[in-house]
């Protein structure tokens, strides 16, 4: 018995032995091998770090108005097991299917109610009792995120608790104030805030910021510990970027793009408007477009092309303007000398008119008048020659790109290869251009010979310091031509417009201000090489105001608009828009007319705002009174909430300063413009985030205000200051202002083209 009792105290013992060793040993382990490695795995566990996002930088116009900045935004969160609990299920998909619903489609909305009621009956994990309904729910503005709150509240009332299971997280995500508005140019963010082409993806590392990081100890519910190690590093903000673009102008642009569009239906209409004295880019607009702030409701992929800088064409009887240069340049242009119109033979082929039998023998100015082909066969192909003429188009940069700073430039294209097809490229056939090419061809012109590099950013600052970090000034690319040369084509040119005969751009002529122009209608070509297409269209029409002093220069393109199958009719579509646009762009940007009065520019003295905000307007107006700066206040309160211009902006004496005495939020109230100059009535609708367009010219006679979509639009009535002194009751209209006002042609080609092109093709 003794012996069974040793031998089992010593199988026993020896086991406790065994296993006293293998926990020395594994706390060996522990300890010694694997310690280092675990105490970093415990670290992550009890230590809690934080990303402190930047603020991504805006992208203003050239005058700070804002149009592209981070806003707040939510993101709906929501509690399955507290909403099963109160029996809600069906009530809150239901309620928020119709607040989230991206469309009015009933199948749509039923099918977002039964994702989010497939969400709220599933079994979630108490370490994960949140679902998110994406990406309906996912970074919603605020405007919805007040109907939900309203939600929450009725809800609570209903089941008599204070929590329905049904929260808001604070996130911020990219707003741009103009819907869209300038939306090819900017492009946008989506909501995982990546950028997606535009200025957005081309300027990122600018305008992204350095994240920071919070990093503390907690315990395993999150909360942080007492005297716990606390790291932190500071975001570092984004900068701004600052363009070239004027919201106003952009305006004025995209305003009448959407009248052709609606009227003429084309598969795009393009606009660049530059400043042909550095090619900085005031406007730039294609339609169709999207809203970037709901990028995710535009379905088509075309909406979100900038055929701006990237759709090529064949760009017609536009790019006559190289061969008249060069033609000008080399001393063989003579407005007055005479050929034979209608048609000309070329080896391979016989090039004709549009007019198949011509006008007779007409002189070479009127032939640019007529854009006649014939004309520029003779000068481009018979007397300045194959190598003069590739010589120039290369000169003017055809078939480079330009370098504009967007994303998603072509270089067009130039390749000729037999007689013909340097022939009829002297009228623009057998060879594509971008819309910037043109742009910038033209500006050359207007500028005295130069070629410039064409630019949408203007700088990149700090928005805290304001220290520029990079600016982007003109940049002189090569002299195309002499000055000379360049005045005489732009007198040819303006004849083009103001010839209200025989001129094919006579639409275009604005009273009061000298207009050079061409018109163009070039045959498409079909898919695949097939020759042109019948019926099909690019219309077109470039030019620039006013001659002796260039301070705008418009290049519209129309793809394909419906004509009703006369492509006569082109001369409604283009020159009209340009007409409306430069027009606006003139008179805002204050440039008298012929027929204006002028005076003498008096010496104005300068003043650098003060920040008003917070005063009250008597406060504001002795602030400015020593400076002979008129404040005037818009809304009613005790105290200033916004003003206009910004802190720190230099104004002159002649301008104002517009303060808002309450918040206008998403719904301002326009005050009664009349009797205001267009600039100052401009500011206002600017300040007010309103879109603005007049008719006439003058002072502002009367005013209309409408909604389009998510926009407010003021419509401004101008009138010359002589007619609005008296009203019918005698009272002096300009005194509710103490502003005081300064003391169908076409041109064609018929070709059976043997260069592998087939059918009938028209240049103009």
């Amino acid at each position: 018995m003794n012996k069974k009792v040793k031998l089992r105290s010593l199988l026993i013992g020896g086991v406790f032995t065994l296993l006293f060793f293998a926990l020395v040993g594994r706390l060996y382990w522990v300890q010694v091998v694997d310690g280092k490695e675990l105490r970093a795995e415990a670290q992550k566990k009890w230590e809690k770090e934080e990303v402190l996002r930047p603020v991504r930088g805006m992208i203003n116009d050239r005058n700070d108005k804002v149009l592209a900045e981070d806003a707040p935004a939510f993101t709906l969160a929501l509690n399955p097991k507290i909403i099963q609990s109160k029996h809600l299920e069906v009530t809150v998909a239901k309620r928020l299917a119709d607040l989230l619903k991206t469309s009015d489609d009933p199948a749509s909305i039923a099918a977002l109610e039964e994702k989010i009621l497939s969400r709220l009956t599933k079994q979630y994990s108490v370490t994960n009792p949140q679902v998110e309904i994406r990406n309906e729910g996912w970074k919603i503005d605020a405007e919805v995120a007040e109907q939900i709150k309203l939600l929450v509240e009725e809800l609570k009332k209903q089941a008599n608790t204070n929590n329905v299971g049904i929260s808001l997280l604070k996130e911020t995500k990219r707003f741009y104030p103009g819907g869209k508005l300038a939306s090819h140019i900017l492009g946008y963010s989506d909501k995982e805030g990546n950028p997606i082409m535009g200025l957005e993806y081309k300027f990122d590392e600018a305008l992204k910021g350095i994240p920071g990081s919070l990093m503390y100890e907690k315990d395993r519910t999150g909360v942080e510990l007492p005297d716990s190690k606390v790291t932190y590093q500071p975001a570092i903000d984004g900068n701004n970027v600052r363009l070239t673009i004027d919201k106003n102008i952009q305006f004025y642009i995209e305003s009448a793009l959407e009248k052709v569009y609606d009227q003429y239906r084309p598969k795009s209409i393009t606009a660049i408007a530059a400043d042909p004295k550095t090619m900085e880019i005031l406007g730039m607009a294609s339609l169709p477009n999207f809203n970037p702030n709901k990028y995710w409701e535009s379905k088509n992929q075309s909406d979100f092309f900038n055929n701006a800088i990237g759709s090529q064409y064949e760009p017609g009887s536009t790019f006559k303007l190289v061969t008249l240069a060069g033609a000008v340049e080399e001393g063989i242009f003579n407005p007055n000398d005479t050929f034979m119109s209608g048609s000309i033979q070329v080896p391979g082929n016989r090039l004709h008119d549009h007019n198949i039998v011509g006008w007779g023998p007409i002189s070479y100015l009127d032939g640019l008048k007529r854009s006649s082909n014939v004309a520029f066969v003779k000068l481009g192909y018979e007397k300045l020659g194959k190598d003069k003429l590739v010589q120039y188009i290369d000169k003017f940069g055809f078939a480079a790109k330009t370098g504009i700073d967007l994303p998603g430039e072509v270089a067009g294209m130039v390749r000729l290869r037999n007689p013909v097809e340097y022939a009829t490229a002297t009228y623009g056939q057998g060879l594509t251009a971008t819309s910037i090419q043109q742009t910038a061809a033209y500006a050359a012109i207007a500028n005295g010979g130069k070629l410039m590099w064409p630019h949408i950013v203007k700088e990149i600052y700090n928005p805290k310091t304001k220290e520029v970090i990079q600016s982007f000034e003109p940049k002189v690319i090569r002299q195309v031509v002499s000055e000379a040369t360049a005045k005489q084509v732009s007198g040819y040119l303006e004849q083009v417009v103001s010839d209200q005969a025989i001129g094919t751009g006579k639409k275009a002529a604005i009273e009061g201000y000298r207009v050079a122009g061409k018109t163009g209608t070039a045959n498409k070509v079909e898919p695949g090489g097939k020759g042109y297409a019948e019926g099909k269209w690019v219309i077109s029409f470039i030019g620039y105001a006013p001659v002796e002093d260039p301070r705008i220069l418009v290049t519209i393109i129309a793809d394909e608009p419906d004509l009703g199958g006369d492509y006569h009719r082109g001369s409604e579509v283009a020159p009209p828009a340009f007409k409306e646009i430069v027009s606006q762009t003139l008179r805002y940007m204050g440039v008298p007319s012929s027929t204006q009065q002028t005076k003498a520019p008096e010496k104005e003295i300068k003043a650098t705002v003060p920040d008003l905000i917070g005063q009250t307007v008597e406060q504001a107006k002795t602030t400015m009174n020593k400076y002979g700066i008129a404040v005037e206040a818009i809304g009613k309160g005790p105290k200033i909430t916004a003003q206009s211009p910004a802190p720190g902006t230099e104004i002159g004496t002649t301008q104002r300063i517009y303060l808002t005495m309450q918040d206008t939020g998403g719904d301002p109230t326009v005050p009664d413009l009349t009797g205001k100059s267009l600039r100052d009535a401009l500011e206002v609708c600017s300040f007010l985030k309103v879109k603005c367009q007049s008719n006439g010219e003058g002072y502002v006679a009367s005013q209309t205000v409408a909604t389009e979509g998510d926009v407010k639009v003021v419509t401004l009535q101008l009138k010359p200051y002589s007619e609005l002194i008296q009203t019918p009751t005698g009272d002096t209209a300009a005194s509710k202002s103490d502003n005081k006002p300064p003391a169908k042609t076409s041109d064609g080609a018929k070709t059976s083209d043997t260069s592998g092109k087939k059918g009938t093709t028209t240049t103009r």
